[in-house]
């Protein structure tokens, strides 16, 4: 056989790269890219802080801006680890956001209706009770003591 040229290396390496699907879309997909880079340069910051410190093994335990951007590098990677595998990102709708929702429901719902409003005060006071004033008239001819 004789040698590959390297117009034929470098047709066999386009095609190696059009036919992987991981590097088709780190290619193609932006926000991919951008996580990537995202992930690094929170690395080489945590590195450097650590680097800079006399102590590493307590930088990394006690420095919270370490920690924060070793946090951030991790999550970054994860998205993109996600992204390239294609998986969707899932946005979910959590119990928190529900229960938000239906405490502001609540809220609109016992401002803007008189009759919740009595359902409500009727549930924690007990029911109201009807009361009829009427007032007797004091007599004309009683005198007033004086003091």
């Amino acid at each position: 056989m004789a040698q590959k040229t390297t117009t034929q290396k470098a047709t066999d390496a386009a095609r190696a790269v059009a036919s992987n699907p991981y590097l088709r879309r780190l290619i193609e997909d932006e926000e991919l890219r951008r996580n990537i880079r995202d992930a690094f340069d929170a690395v080489r910051g945590a590195g450097q802080r650590i680097y800079e410190e006399p102590s590493p093994a307590r930088a990394i335990f006690d420095d919270r801006k370490i920690q924060d951007e070793l946090r951030n590098a991790a999550e970054t990677l994860r998205d993109a680890s996600d992204q390239l595998r294609g998986r969707k990102q899932k946005r979910s709708f959590g119990v928190g956001k529900a229960i938000l929702i239906a405490i502001v429901g609540a809220v609109l719902v016992l401002v803007l209706s008189e009759t919740a409003r009595r359902a409500v005060l009727d549930l924690i006071f007990g029911a109201e009770e009807e009361f009829e004033y009427t007032s007797t008239p004091a007599p004309e001819n009683a005198s007033v003591p004086s003091a």
